[in-house]
Parts: structure tokens; sequence; C-alpha cells
């Protein structure tokens, strides 16, 4: 459901999701302001992923309610999800064509590319990349989409250290101008410190 909110960009109430008879969560009650890059941490199998696809609508609660101001959302999933038979370049352009004018798209693509150190090899193929190189794309594709919520399903996973930090502190810059609300997932304490002080922990169905 989708309804105008003065002050929160995205609103989760009494979210409750089970596979069967496995809980994943529980009456899960939050508030993410308009805005603002939120990060939620907790560990592996703890329903972070679950979370995100329910704020999306990949899949439905079992009951509760999500509310999210705006309807245009970019998700960079934990798995690659770049199209195969199109390079990297056509990859972010695809995401763009509808709602950005054709004359434009080549200067933001540029941009994006740069911000994650791709701009050489636009022209490559998924097969021809890395697993770390797939992420960037993603990374670039996401940002790229003027969208006004932004899911990070553990972006920057499997980036070296001081690659990691580069890319985070060109991300923190690019929020500042295009301002969107974001909601990042990550196992990595010292990650989630360095990127915001909006930090949830979700355990035990909750957060």
């Amino acid at each position: 459901m989708n309804e105008k909110l003065n002050e929160y960009g995205v609103k989760l109430a009494n979210i409750h999701k089970k596979y069967g008879k496995y809980e994943v969560l529980k009456n899960l009650n939050i508030i993410f302001e308009k805005n603002t890059i939120n990060v939620i941490l907790g560990p592996s199998g703890c329903g972070k992923t679950t979370l995100l696809n329910i704020i999306s609508g990949i899949e439905k609660q079992n009951s509760g309610e999500v509310l999210l101001r705006g309807d245009k959302i970019s998700y960079i999933f934990q798995e690659d999800r770049l199209i195969s038979w199109l390079n990297v370049y056509d990859n972010i352009a695809f995401v763009l064509k509808s709602t950005i004018n054709k004359n434009h798209i080549d200067n933001i693509i540029m941009k994006y590319l740069k911000l994650v150190k791709l701009e050489e090899y636009k022209y490559k193929f998924p097969s021809e990349l890395s697993g770390g190189m797939k992420r960037r794309v993603s990374i670039a594709r996401a940002l790229a989409y003027k969208s006004e919520i932004l899911l990070m399903d553990e972006p920057f996973k499997g980036l070296d250290s001081e690659l990691k930090k580069d890319i985070i502190r060109k991300f923190l810059k690019t929020w500042k101008e295009d301002k969107k609300t974001v909601i990042l997932v990550t196992h990595d304490e010292e990650e989630a410190m360095f990127i915001t002080d909006r930090i949830y922990y979700l355990r035990d169905n909750k957060i």
C-alpha cells in the first residue's frame, strides 16, 4: 500500500512473516524517516533480506501494513541481477530509458560508472566481469535511477577495504545531492557505523 506521508519515507506496522511454521518477522514496527540513510544489522538468516523484499513488494507479509512515500524504488540485490545479454553501459541504460531524456543518459551513466571506477569496462558483458565488478555495476545502476527509496542488500560485500571505503564516501556524497530514503542491510558493524548512526539490530524476529 502506498500513502503520502509528511515525515516518513517507509513505515512498517505490525509486520508478521512466516514460512510454514518458521516465524521470520513478528509484530515488527519501525519508521524510517524520509531522506535518511538507515542500516539494519543482524546475523545471517535473521530476516534482513525478507524485510527488504516485503518493503519492495517482492514478497508479501502474512499480516501488517507497509506505507511508502513514493513508488519509485531501486533495489541492489545480494545476488547478481545484471542482464546477461547487455553490456555494462546498456545494463544501466535499460533502467533509465523510461525516465530520463535520451540526451542526458550518457552523462548519467558515465557519472555513476566513474563513481564505482568502472568507466573502462562500459562495453564489457557480465560474463567478463568478476563478482566484485558485477556488484559495482549493480550499485551504479541503482544510484543512476532516480528513485525515492533505495534498498541495498549487502551492497559492498566482496569489495576490498580501500575500494569499499572510497565507494561509500562517494555514495554518501551523491546521497547528499540527491536525497532519498535508504535502507541498507549488512552484517558488518564497522561498515554500518562508517555509513550512518541510524542503525537497527534485527534479532529474535524483531528490531
